[in-house]
């Protein structure tokens, strides 16, 4: 069987720039690689990267990339803490983190695109 691990989950944005700043500077995420010409940018998260990346407004497929459930998860130790912190710093939630039935706790944030991320506690 292969040994499979996540490398990385990519996030599509129309404004490179907004979305740097609201990832860096609201989420608090810390880039290890920013390409302001070819407009992408990588973000360690545990063994894995986020990579935000403009799409190509030329290519009419690309908007379907944008404003949408990522299907990521950002795994913290404590949700309330950072839903309460992401808040005050302008992060909009779609509402508060909620226990799940397996025993996590969710709470999901848009991006300045409209991309839905999770952030994840494990109980």
């Amino acid at each position: 069987m292969p040994d499979y691990r996540l490398q990385a989950v990519r996030v599509f944005t129309r404004d490179f720039e907004k979305a740097l700043a609201f990832y860096t500077s609201r989420v608090g995420l810390r880039p290890s690689a920013v390409e302001m010409e070819e407009q992408y940018a990588v973000f360690p998260v545990g063994e894995a990267v986020l990579v935000v990346e403009a799409v190509n407004p030329d290519n009419p497929e690309a908007e379907d990339l944008v404003g949408r459930f990522v299907g990521a998860s950002l795994s913290v130790s404590n949700v309330q803490e950072f839903y309460d912190e992401l808040r005050g710093r302008g992060v909009r939630f779609t509402g508060s983190p909620v226990e799940q039935s397996w025993g996590g706790v969710l709470a999901h944030f848009h991006d300045p695109d409209d991309n839905v991320l999770t952030l994840v506690q494990l109980i």
